[in-house]
This record gives C-alpha cells, structure tokens and sequence, in this order.
C-alpha cells in the first residue's frame, strides 16, 4: 500500500494537538493530586514538621499500591468511572481521566524527592523565625526546591508522553493512536518511524528545557 502523505499529513498534525491536550490536561490534574501527597509525605514522615506515623505510613502503602498497577491495566481498570467523568471511554478527554491518576502517585514520589534535598538548616531557621507548618513548606520549602520540582515535572512529563502514545492503541487519540491506525493495521511502517522520531524530538526538547531551566536558577541562586 502506498503511503499518502497528503492524506496523512492533516491528520499527524491533529494527532500532534490531541497529544498535546492530553499531556497538559494529564500534567494539570495529576500535579492537583501528586502535589498534595508529596508534600504530605515530607511533612508526615520521621522527623518531619509534622510528623504523624499512621498518615504517612499508609499514604506511603497507598502510593506504592497505586505505582505497582501497570497503567494499561489501570486505564481499563477504571473505565466506569472514566465513563461517569467524561461520558466517554475514547477520546482526549478520557485519556486525561486514567493519565491523571496514572500521574499523581508518580508524581508524589518525585516531589517528595525534590522536597527532602532542601537544606535542614533552611526549616530549622523558618522555625526559629516563628514561621508556622504552612509557612515553612510554601515560603521556605517549596522555593528553595524549585530547581529540583522542575526536573520532578520534567520527568513527569516525558512520563506522560510515553502513557499518552500507549492510551492512543485502545482509542485515546494523539500520536500513539495514529501510529496503530495507519501504522500498525494498514502496515505503513514509515508512519511508525516518523511517530517514533517525533516523541524522541520531543523528548529530548523537553529533558533539555528541564535541565537548562534548572541549572539557570540553581546558578543565580549561587
């Protein structure tokens, strides 16, 4: 079969804009989820600002319960409640509903990381300044880490990429939807290699962007 790339063209760019959507939806939702555990998995834990041994040890269970589930076992697992969400099982909208929640627990531990290299000495004199729990984690914690929350989100986001293609193979929409329909079924294998070398692109892009934005504020910070 030969291949037309005039008939392929307007759909690889709509391909491209759908993955688009449904990383920044998935990235959006799932930091509203991933955020919030992070922080409470740093704050609750041992020696933490608010240590509390029931919270984060089950928060911890839960999260690595919730990283274990494959997520193409997760993304059909959870259908019902992506049809209740969405009231739709395909398309973008849907695919945001299991990446978000793929996300969030992935997401957490990458915060929780980022949150325990910030220096002991900076909450120990956010305590000594009188700073409340609150204050200690928006205004000292969480600032001082941001070079390190931008690699998290980084990371998180080539995650998403790489989900987003493998939602596309049971009717998600974007790159990895395309590859299978033209690619997989109708045997055009150089639309499976331009997929594949757009998503390498992509990621090095943003791994690249990550890390030069990280490294800029960790040298002006000295």
């Amino acid at each position: 079969m030969n291949l037309s790339w005039e008939l392929i063209l307007p759909q690889f760019w709509q391909a491209c804009e759908e993955t688009f959507y449904t990383v920044l939806g998935s990235l959006l939702f799932g930091s509203l989820i991933g955020l919030p555990l992070g922080i409470i998995l740093v704050i609750s834990r041992p020696g933490g600002i608010w240590a509390n041994y029931f919270v984060f040890h089950v928060l911890n269970i839960v999260i690595n319960i919730a990283r274990s589930v494959p997520f193409i076992i997760l993304l059909v697992a959870i259908i019902p409640l992506t049809r209740l969400l969405t009231g739709t099982s395909i398309g973008v909208a849907a695919a945001i509903v299991p990446l978000s929640i793929y996300t969030g627990p992935y997401l957490a531990r990458l915060i929780e990381a980022a949150l325990l290299e910030v220096d002991k000495g900076v909450i120990e004199s956010a305590h000594a300044m009188g700073a409340t729990k609150v204050q200690i984690v928006w205004r000292f914690m969480i600032p001082e880490a941001v070079p390190s929350l931008i690699l998290a989100f980084t990371t998180a986001t080539i995650g998403l990429i790489g989900a987003s293609a493998a939602a596309g193979a049971v009717g998600a929409g974007g790159i990895g939807d395309l590859a299978i329909t033209y690619g997989y079924q109708r045997f055009e294998t150089e639309v499976i290699v331009v997929t594949v070398v757009l998503l390498v692109v992509l990621v090095q892009l943003i791994q690249s962007a990550g890390n030069a934005l990280s490294r800029t504020i960790r040298r002006r910070r000295g």
